[in-house]
């Protein structure tokens, strides 16, 4: 386990033994409370002698992902029990019909512009963020798309707080540079310190103007008639330091231009030791330049799939456009 997820979670045990033992000083009846105590007395007993995160059946290490979400397991998922199976793959379809619920509206019109996107999860659960909010007082469209470290349940609920924290401030009507800003404060306060997350924001205006502020994130695509623009990063991702400052930048989106925003799931899908990568999508994104986004991002899918040979993709792939029209 690497050093600094070892010594979050550290913190969190020994934070919910403080909290237990106030619980445990009040209550009538403490008995479950006094049990849940002695686990994580336990936990932190191995973490002195070496043997947390450990399953104590296989002696391999138990999922980072899944110690995240629980910090007291002591079995990987591999070896849970047949009721502990069960009622993790019921946690795992309720979180998906979650998730399913928080993404927008798909493929739509407003404002001048067509907007559409793809949202597949590698798994169950996904750690992609995609999102679309019309602003009707500016006038504008808000859109964005982000990869949070890590797969599985972990990314899932911090996929979800980020979606929290994000709709909170809209009302707000703050220019794109700004909302990260201020949602990288929130989620540094808030989340573990072994994840991050990379972001794109913009914000489309009627008149075509369009700010653009990417956290780190795969590089946005700006496909013109006869060119292709990769819009370069301007900040770096989400979540590792609190003092992190963010710049937009603008362009002016022309009738028939549109923007392509993806996450790793798209250029670092694979089959073998071939990646899909960025010049594969800058081709395929010029070839059909004059395609409405639902239509761009049909093609991308059936090409991704022939170039994967039909192949299960092993990270969450998700894909956004905006076309001016």
């Amino acid at each position: 386990m690497e050093n600094l997820e070892y010594v979050n979670l550290r913190s969190q045990l020994n934070e919910r033994r403080i909290r237990l033992n106030k619980a445990i000083e009040v209550s009538i009846q403490p008995q479950h409370l006094v049990s849940l105590l002695q686990k994580v007395d336990s936990a932190l007993e191995k973490m002195d002698n070496g043997t947390y995160g450990i399953c104590e059946i296989c002696h391999e290490p138990i999922e980072k992902e899944w110690l995240a979400s629980d910090p007291l397991a002591n079995f990987c998922l591999a070896h849970l029990s047949e009721n502990e199976q069960k009622l993790l793959e019921q946690d795992l379809n309720l979180a998906a019909k979650i998730q399913s619920a928080l993404l927008p509206k798909n493929n739509f019109g407003s404002f001048g512009y067509e907007v559409s996107y793809h949202y597949q999860p590698a798994g169950p659960v996904s750690g992609d963020y995609c999102d679309i909010m019309i602003n009707e007082n500016d006038e504008s469209i808000l859109f964005i798309i982000g990869d949070i470290t890590g797969k599985g349940i972990a990314a899932s609920m911090l996929m979800t707080q980020l979606h929290a924290f994000v709709h909170s401030m809209i009302g707000l009507n703050l220019s794109a540079h700004v909302l990260i800003e201020r949602v990288n404060r929130l989620f540094c306060e808030s989340s573990l310190y072994s994840h991050f997350v990379t972001m794109v924001c913009g914000r489309a205006y009627k008149n075509g103007m369009v700010e653009i502020c990417n956290a780190g994130h795969c590089l946005p695509v700006l496909i013109k008639k006869n060119e292709i623009i990769n819009l370069d990063s301007n900040g770096m991702p989400v979540g590792l330091f609190q003092t992190g400052t963010y710049f937009s930048n603008q362009l002016k989106l022309e009738k028939d231009e549109t923007i392509l925003l993806y996450t790793d799931g798209l250029s670092e899908a694979n089959f073998g030791s071939e990646e899909y990568g960025t010049d594969r999508i800058n081709i395929v994104a010029s070839k059909n330049f004059s395609k409405s986004p639902n239509d761009l991002i049909n093609t991308f899918l059936s090409d991704i799939s022939s170039f994967t040979k039909n192949s299960h993709l092993r990270d969450d792939l998700t894909m956004l456009a905006i076309r001016r029209s």
